[in-house]
């Protein structure tokens, strides 16, 4: 395990950017940062095909700043980074899909942006420790598993592409110009604040969505494996990572629990108490572009900061429902 310092008291007081804040992931890690006591500034576009929701950061919003901007945004981006000791990097175009139909749009958000972004890191803030939210995606179809870091990376769509290209950028700036980034490559992150209208984030939130209103969801090839990680324990992950120095310049799998689709779909109804799913094949545009099974080993991280899972998918999916069942409106 590093020697890295605590997040109960290394955040305290320290100026921290996440952008992509008002999403998923980004709000659940504003939360627990204003938590530790963290002077945060949370940038986001808001664009309505992407996950940010002012509803996110409802318990913590006199305690953060906000501004509603673009990373697209080069000159406003540089203007907001002064004084940032921690940048956490999660904006990003997430749909597979949607980098098929529109690839222009996801190469500017992940690709181009991420390299104007950390070239104002190097001259506004060459100190910062920047963790970056890479994705398993980038492995493309496996060919072994468990998932190693060393494993190639043949990405199947134009997500993928963008997202290796990010995580490239990031780890360069690390070794040619000493810009102290991380990245780590995330599997299906789930929980509250999920984008659920649609399948742009995850399908598990297109599930959750169904039960919670009565309908039956769809599973295509049941029989496939994926990993999950619940949000919280994501978060956990990107706090480490910032405090750890030999993190620095590294990349790192992010797993959870492994399940076969079938079994997931039978413990998203469980966990509501109630609900149906029926089985059947991939669509041909969705096919073309599908990984097949997937886990990772993420030994690396572990033995590196002593992180592990704690919420198992049985009790982050009733954490999801009972926060969805709570809040459906907001995320509708």
């Amino acid at each position: 395990m590093s020697d890295a310092a605590e997040p109960a008291t290394a955040f305290a007081g320290a100026r921290v950017v996440i952008t992509g804040g008002l999403g998923f992931i980004g709000s659940t890690l504003a939360l627990r940062l204003a938590e530790l006591g963290a002077d945060l500034l949370l940038i986001d576009n808001l664009c309505p095909d992407y996950g940010g929701n002012l509803f996110n950061v409802a318990p913590i919003r006199d305690r953060v700043s906000i501004e509603i901007a673009d990373i697209r945004d080069v000159r406003g981006m540089r203007a907001l980074l002064g004084g940032c000791r921690y940048l956490f990097n999660l904006a990003a175009q997430t749909s597979h899909m949607d980098s098929m139909t529109d690839p222009e749009t996801d190469l500017a958000i992940n690709c181009r942006a991420q390299l104007t972004l950390l070239e104002a890191c190097r001259d506004i803030c060459p100190e910062a420790r920047v963790v970056y939210a890479s994705t398993r995606q980038i492995y493309g179809r496996p060919h072994y598993l468990p998932v190693d870091e060393k494993h190639p990376l043949h990405p199947v769509d134009v997500n993928g592409v963008n997202k290796m290209a990010g995580e490239a950028y990031h780890i360069l700036f690390h070794d040619v110009y000493g810009v102290r980034a991380t990245a780590l490559r995330l599997t299906n992150t789930y929980g509250p604040r999920m984008r659920i209208k649609d399948a742009r984030q995850t399908f598990v939130g297109v599930w959750l969505r169904a039960v919670l209103e009565g309908r039956r969801f769809e599973v295509w090839n049941g029989t496939q494996l994926r990993d999950l990680t619940y949000v919280d324990d994501a978060v956990e992950a990107f706090l480490l990572a910032a405090l750890a120095p030999a993190a620095e310049g590294a990349v790192f799998n992010i797993g959870g629990d492994c399940l076969r689709l079938a079994a997931l779909a039978d413990a998203v109804v469980a966990a509501n108490g109630g609900g149906g799913f029926e089985t059947r094949d991939f669509p041909a545009e969705r096919k073309r572009i599908d990984i097949g099974d997937y886990y990772a080993d993420d030994t690396g991280f572990r033995e590196l900061t002593g992180w592990r899972p704690r919420v198992a998918a049985a009790e982050g999916l009733r954490r999801s429902l009972d926060y969805f069942r709570t809040h459906l409106a907001e995320y509708l």
